[in-house]
């Protein structure tokens, strides 16, 4: 097995940390480095707890989001680690789950993202290896996905599980991601200015774009429990999730004659951030 390194990004992630290093501990396969991207006003990991542990520290009290503090944990990889895992710190691995991302690597050609199963804290499927979200998906998906969960747009978005096969997806949930260093950098990293959510979109659209793959490993597996940085914020999040998927589908559909598109979903998502914060306080 090749080596890999870990870029864990967390924010007031203070009751996260033990679990999740204790989780590495059991791991088959051993990071060569660690980078913690400590984006807190005040630092939340102690770093002499992990003495042992081939650890950095980066703490960065301006908070740039999830995206650039992931950007900032790669430059500081040495240069002979080829594969690197960026995620949150509410996450668990299981023992085999580095052993089984990284022997899918070869799994199809252009592999660059490998993304393993995300459990729930309960134990169900999250669906986490999603179609990219284009005008016909996106649309239907957003106006059907709170009235009829099963409709056929939402399916297809969320895509299917239960199979054991690796297969390439349009994006992979951030996470948990295994990332090609080399083609991370190629594709110029996270777009910054996403400061949370759809980061992870817009980097599986240019892996596809720049010719590589996203590719979903269903046998390795982790747990994540989710939104512990934010919880209790809900209207804060669902405004910044829609402000994103402005920012992505301005992305997607950028030409000059796309503009009364670009409009008429901006109008869309608006409306709909409205509505679904309506009553939150």
């Amino acid at each position: 097995m090749p080596d890999y390194a870990i870029v864990a990004i967390g924010y007031e992630s203070q009751a996260e940390w033990e679990g999740f290093f204790e989780s590495l501990s059991h791991s088959t396969i051993q990071p060569q480095s660690i980078v913690v991207v400590d984006n807190s006003p005040q630092p939340s990991l102690v770093q002499s707890r992990w003495r042992s542990l081939p650890l950095t520290v980066l703490h960065t009290p301006e908070n740039p989001g999830y995206g650039a503090a992931a950007n900032k944990g790669m430059a500081k990889i040495g240069d002979r680690v080829d594969w690197v895992v960026i995620c949150n710190p509410d996450v668990r691995l299981f023992p085999s789950t580095m052993e089984d991302l990284l022997s899918e690597r070869t799994a199809f050609d252009q592999a660059a993202v490998l993304g393993p199963c995300v459990l729930t804290s309960e134990g169900s499927v999250y669906p986490s290896a999603r179609e990219i979200p284009g005008l016909r998906i996106g649309v239907g998906h957003a106006l059907f996905s709170k009235i009829w969960a099963s409709n056929p747009w939402t399916a297809r978005y969320l895509g299917t599980y239960g199979n054991e096969e690796p297969r390439s997806v349009g994006w992979l949930s951030g996470s948990f991601l295994l990332v090609d260093r080399e083609v991370f950098e190629k594709v110029r990293g996270f777009d910054e200015d996403f400061f949370m959510f759809f980061e992870d979109v817009d980097l599986g659209r240019r892996i596809k774009r720049a010719g590589h793959r996203n590719v979903y490993v269903p046998r390795a597996k982790v747990t994540h429990s989710g939104a512990h940085a934010t919880s209790t914020r809900q209207k804060e999040m669902v405004l910044a999730h829609h402000h994103s998927a402005e920012k992505f589908l301005a992305r997607l559909y950028p030409h000059a004659w796309q503009g009364l598109l670009r409009v008429v979903l901006k109008t869309g998502l608006r409306m709909r951030a409205w509505w679904e914060t309506r009553n939150l306080d």
